[in-house]
């Protein structure tokens, strides 16, 4: 394994020549380092060179790194080798929360990390009964069909793409039975069994099949129709987001937890990748303020960041209270019980951003939910 060389072909949109450039990606276990070859002009784009950021649960077909500040998104796979090794070990599935679980949002992603998944995609909808009906189709005709469609459609749900070995039926298996009370006696340590009420309020939905799997993941991120509504709501909230490195430590689902637990809401959440240029443009009121700038947009595009729209009275003030001081080290210090304090590494590595200024909330939730998500 430590010998392992993988292949992949990958894109990048160079802003310059506006075009898609596009690549022969090579990486290697041994020592984390990377290897490119433009593919057009034939030549070494990139000499083998170590990339500390990239990993090998980074690399599958659909994925966006950052190599050297260039954000690449692999397409394919270069070589039959680099296929038959990982394709077993990427598959993916759909999870989806369901709106009786909403309120457990946060110990769902944290027992779905514990269980060694990776999340690939995530965003919170509301489903209309039309949409409802085509997503449940299989069901038509069935006692329970309206009953089903009408809880369905009475508040959000959060959809997700899961990936790892067997995803498929290592997520039923997570989930437990369908009834919650089966899965109570046959499967306490299940989803389920922890936070679903009946048959149908049983917290989530997990594909039957792989082949429902890309039915169902194609529904709720589609790759060519426009993308699903997200649900903010631009009122009274502010803008919490998670920062890669602690996506990538599996804390997102412990933060959230922490978030709702402290009476907020998050009523909007989604997963992005950010450009170099979005995040540049995100952070511009800190250029030339404070001296972390460049690696503050460095960390945001390391990898998969998660946005949330967090809502309570006195959001932004409140909720920045939560998040703490931007030092770890300080918050640790002066205030253990805040999110940086209980997550943070350093300055720049700190969990969270959280709005500053009251009168930005909205636009930092915008910023995510209206213009990235458009």
């Amino acid at each position: 394994m430590a010998d392992d060389r993988y292949a992949f072909i990958a894109e990048w949109y160079d802003p310059n020549a506006t075009i898609i450039r596009r690549y022969q990606f090579l990486y290697y276990v041994c020592d984390n380092s990377v290897e490119m070859y433009d593919i057009k002009n034939r030549r070494i784009f990139l000499k083998r060179s170590k990339c500390e950021n990239i990993t090998l649960t980074d690399l599958y077909v659909g994925s966006t790194i950052n190599v050297h500040s260039r954000q690449l998104t692999l397409t394919d796979y270069a070589d039959e080798y680099t296929r038959s090794k990982l394709i077993s070990k990427k598959e993916k599935t759909l999870g989806m929360i369901k709106p009786d679980a909403i309120s457990k949002l946060g110990h769902i992603l944290d027992a779905i990390y514990a269980g060694g998944f990776s999340i690939s995609k995530l965003k919170m909808c509301q489903l209309g009964r039309d949409e409802a009906n085509k997503f449940y189709e299989e069901h038509v005709g069935k006692p329970f069909f309206s009953e089903l469609l009408g809880y369905i459609t009475s508040g959000p749900v959060v959809a997700f793409e899961l990936m790892g070995s067997d995803a498929v039926n290592k997520w039923r298996s997570l989930l437990g039975p369908t009834d919650s009370a089966a899965a109570r006696s046959q499967a306490p340590s299940s989803i389920r069994a922890k936070f679903g009420q009946d048959n149908t309020r049983n917290a989530c939905h997990g594909s039957d099949s792989p082949e429902s799997a890309a039915r169902e993941l194609e529904f709720f991120f589609p790759t060519a129709a426009p993308p699903r509504h997200n649900t903010s709501r631009s009122g009274d909230c502010t803008c919490c987001v998670i920062k890669p490195h602690a996506v990538r430590e599996g804390q997102a689902g412990k933060i959230i937890a922490a978030i709702q637990e402290s009476n907020f809401r998050v009523t909007a959440i989604q997963m992005f990748n950010l450009e170099r240029a979005n995040a540049e443009e995100f952070f511009e009121v800190y250029k030339g303020v404070v001296l972390e700038y460049k690696d503050m947009v460095e960390e945001l595009t390391r990898g998969p960041c998660i946005a949330l729209e967090v809502t309570a009275e006195s959001a932004p003030t409140a909720f920045r209270e939560m998040v703490g001081p931007a030092d770890p080290e300080i918050a640790r210090h002066l205030r253990p019980r805040t999110l940086r304090a209980k997550f943070g590494l350093d300055k720049v590595q700190n969990a969270v951003h959280c709005t500053d200024l009251p009168e930005d909330g909205l636009l930092e939730v915008e910023y995510f939910f209206k213009i990235l998500d458009s």
